[in-house]
């Protein structure tokens, strides 16, 4: 089942939405990652008249470094015996054709493109006995936008991963997929430049879910981004960028400068 967050003038509020086709049936305000059936709802709205929103507003965003052997390669840096985890800022999250906005302070942003996996029940310390895929609501894409430049020069990655924007998320979230072996391509201008399969993932979704709960409570609505392949480029103005996972969809969005003081 195919889940959205949209926006529609005959709403009071953005809101939560299973997507049937052309058809968008609004859930409650108060929905919060349940998996239900939608059964004779009262609103019906055409997808073409409703806006798609970042389909999270997740407590945190906790993302995978260096989890495809190629891309620790291409940067130089070696694999970790362990997940390389670090936290995005949830401000950064924006939604399906929101404009990311390059930074003045940087001369190097990149893409890239992943594996988004979103949180559906309370996860912490997870036992033996618990499957961590069972506390996934479902999954989306993700642009990991990083100011590479600056990630090399503060070392540590809080200000080169976090500027506004920096978060595309989208264009909604497929409750209905195995994260083992789908294929995430990013195009930018419509040319390929990454093209990988999360079989290749040193940590799997499974293992990363019970790893994280170890160390932090995760909740419903939060994201983990997984990790991207080889094949990150250098964005600018202008530039159009497409982060496709196989059985979720396309994430598109267009490039700007910022507008200092907006």
């Amino acid at each position: 089942m195919i889940f959205a967050r949209i926006s529609h003038p005959s709403l009071d509020q953005p809101r939560y939405a299973s997507l049937l086709g052309s058809a968008v049936y609004p859930l409650s305000p108060r929905y919060n990652f349940e998996r239900i059936v939608i059964v004779e709802p009262d609103v019906v709205l055409p997808f073409e008249e409703v806006t798609l929103l970042a389909p999270v507003t997740p407590s945190k965003v906790v993302c995978v470094g260096r989890n495809y052997r190629e891309h620790a390669a291409e940067l130089g840096n070696k694999m970790p015996d362990e997940p390389l985890l670090f936290l995005k800022a949830p401000s950064a999250v924006i939604g399906p054709d929101d404009k990311i906005e390059l930074p003045p302070a940087s001369q190097q942003v990149e893409h890239e493109g992943e594996l988004g996996v979103v949180i559906g029940r309370l996860t912490r310390k997870l036992s033996e006995h618990d499957n961590p895929l069972d506390y996934v609501f479902g999954y989306t894409c993700v642009n990991d936008v990083t100011a590479r430049d600056l990630q090399r020069k503060d070392v540590q990655f809080t200000r080169g991963k976090s500027f506004d924007t920096f978060c595309p998320v989208g264009p909604w979230i497929e409750t209905e997929l195995d994260p083992a072996n789908v294929t995430v391509t990013t195009r930018l201008n419509a040319e390929i430049k990454q093209h990988g399969d999360t079989a290749d993932m040193a940590f799997p979704v499974a293992f990363l879910i019970r790893y994280i709960s170890e160390i932090m409570t995760l909740y419903p609505g939060d994201l983990i981004a997984t990790g991207t392949p080889a094949g990150v480029s250098k964005m600018q103005d202008g530039d159009r960028v497409e982060v496709e996972v196989a059985g979720i969809g396309v994430l598109r969005n267009e490039v700007v400068n910022s507008q200092v003081g907006k």
